[in-house]
């Protein structure tokens, strides 16, 4: 009896490892051969790069390197190509011959050059674009706008240029879009405010955009906004009037001027970034809501006492210096 038990102990675990690795085995070797045979053109256009040496004729590509497919599908819907420093040249057409594609990742791969090509547009289930960190070039095709099943664009760390495309406003599932560092110019669509309440992260910073903001931004609950260094102009405050959840908000370097006396600032902020600006007023007394907040508002043309509470006067020097007559600590003590 004791055999027996010692031979069931030894068999049992081996047998369940013989049927999960069988299991391992048949999930990967799936792959339907439509998407096979696009994938291994992909990885003959980039001459094998580095990345798709698994991508072996001979296997199921549901198992190869930087893809996955679906669980019930086994169609490929996400490519994930990071640091492939070998690849090189345009974005492929083939790109867009993977109808159940959800996901498309090209980052760090600074060979990537050329323009986004209208291929994608045909990635109908597509719900993230993210192009970073590469070479490709020329102005943001319009034809995005195509695309609108997206709820996350990221195009940040890119060469492209010229105007945002007034037909981005038509992704209506956006919740974060990207498009910092890029040399883009012009003024922000007005179009852009008619986004739905979806979009959260907007990231515009780093460019040479111009012009003031659209007024329907002022209705969408944004969490985080950076928009730093660019040219902007006008008055932001519009933002915070029906906003009270919004954290994060960089406006730094730009050209902004106006009175910053009576804004409403929510209670939610813990960073508010001014520096570099043509602000003029005084510091309103809401800032004192804000007792967590990172604020900056150096270089500016604001005047008066800064407000006594929450964390103001926690804050550095140079969070405040550089305008035109504020005083208070931590600034020097005002003079009656």
């Amino acid at each position: 009896m004791n055999n027996i038990k010692l031979v069931y102990n030894i068999l049992l675990p081996l047998l369940l490892l013989l049927l999960l690795s069988e299991f391992h085995v048949s999930h990967s070797a799936k792959c339907h051969p439509e998407d096979k045979k696009v994938l291994l053109a992909i990885k003959k256009y980039y001459k094998n790069a580095y990345d798709m040496i698994s991508w072996d004729p001979h296997t199921g590509c549901c198992g190869w390197n930087s893809v996955s497919c679906g669980e019930n599908t086994d169609r490929i819907d996400d490519i994930d190509l990071t640091y492939s420093t070998d690849i090189t040249g345009n974005i492929t057409d083939l790109f867009g011959d993977l109808p159940y594609l959800e996901s498309l990742t090209l980052h760090k791969i600074p060979g990537l050059i050329g323009t986004i090509p209208r291929n994608i547009t045909k990635l109908t289930k597509l719900t993230t674009l993210s192009i970073t960190w590469t070479n490709i070039s020329g102005p943001i095709p319009s034809y995005l706008g195509e695309l609108e099943t997206l709820t996350f664009l990221d195009l940040s760390f890119n060469n492209l240029s010229g105007s945002i495309p007034p037909s981005l406003s038509n992704l209506r599932n956006l919740g974060g879009l990207r498009l910092d560092r890029n040399r883009l110019s012009g003024s922000i669509p007005e179009s852009l405010g008619n986004l739905t309440p979806s979009l959260q992260y907007l990231y515009l910073s780093h460019n040479q955009l111009s012009g003031t903001l659209p007024k329907g931004w002022g209705d969408l609950p944004f969490l985080i906004m950076e928009l730093q260094r660019n040219k902007l102009q006008g008055d932001v405050t519009f933002l915070f009037e029906k906003n009270k959840g919004i954290q994060r908000v960089d406006f730094s370097r730009n050209q902004l001027e106006f009175d910053m006396s009576n804004a409403d600032f929510p209670e939610s902020l813990f960073n508010l970034d001014f520096n570099h600006n043509k602000i003029y007023g005084s510091l309103p007394q809401s800032l004192v809501k804000q007792e967590n907040a990172y604020l900056n508002v150096s270089y500016n043309r604001l005047c008066g006492k800064i407000p006594v509470g929450g964390r103001l006067q926690q804050m550095g020097y140079t969070d405040f210096f550089h305008n035109r007559c504020l005083c208070g600590d931590p600034l020097p003590q005002c003079n009656h």
